[in-house]
């Protein structure tokens, strides 16, 4: 931070640490004994649309780690907004095995310098009691999470999300701008 930086109260952004996603196991486990929410086991990486054979070299690296589990399957969704989403689905749930999974498709890309292109990690939450789905975004240029749900077609439950700030910021490092909780409007894996 600057000398300026700091007359005008100005501070920088976390930095993205992929290592950042190891929390939300445990994050997991206070969302599950505080609100029943509990992991799909249904995950996604979204990154921008990319050509060419070093990118496909990267994402067939991260297929051949993920598709090593037998409990765990890989699709990928090409959402019309220029955007491609890596979509991890475990037969069993298991948040440390579904993290380590969209760590290793992040790892991947950001190995072969497709960093810049990443845009978000998700990991979905649903209680039994009901239909509405969590997605607990990782921001990957800024190093932070938010909650989004989606409470009907392009509208959000605002009021849920808040809540779950307050019980999420407890384990993760919640981003603080609200403006920058973006709508997922029906991402892969919100459904399932």
């Amino acid at each position: 931070m600057g000398f300026l930086d700091a007359i005008f109260a100005r501070s920088k952004p976390k930095e993205p640490n992929l290592d950042d996603l190891f929390a939300v196991p445990p994050a997991a486990l206070t969302l599950e004994a505080r609100t029943g929410l509990r992991p799909t086991g249904v995950g996604a990486v979204a990154f921008r649309e990319v050509e060419g054979g070093a990118f496909d070299r990267a994402e067939e690296e991260a297929r051949a780690l993920i598709s090593a589990d037998p409990n765990t399957d890989v699709s990928q969704v090409n959402d019309g907004f220029g955007y491609t989403w890596q979509v991890v689905s475990q037969d069993v749930p298991s948040a440390p095995d579904l993290v380590t999974s969209l760590h290793a498709v992040n790892a991947a890309l950001e190995a072969q310098g497709f960093g810049p292109m990443l845009l978000c990690s998700v990991v979905y939450f649903r209680a039994e009691s009901s239909p509405r789905t969590l997605a607990l975004v990782y921001l990957y240029k800024r190093g932070t999470f938010y909650p989004f749900v989606q409470a009907g077609q392009h509208r959000r439950d605002e009021a849920f999300e808040l809540q779950m700030r307050g019980i999420l910021d407890e384990d993760l490092p919640v981003e603080k701008e609200l403006s920058k909780w973006s709508p997922l409007w029906d991402a892969p894996g919100m459904d399932r």
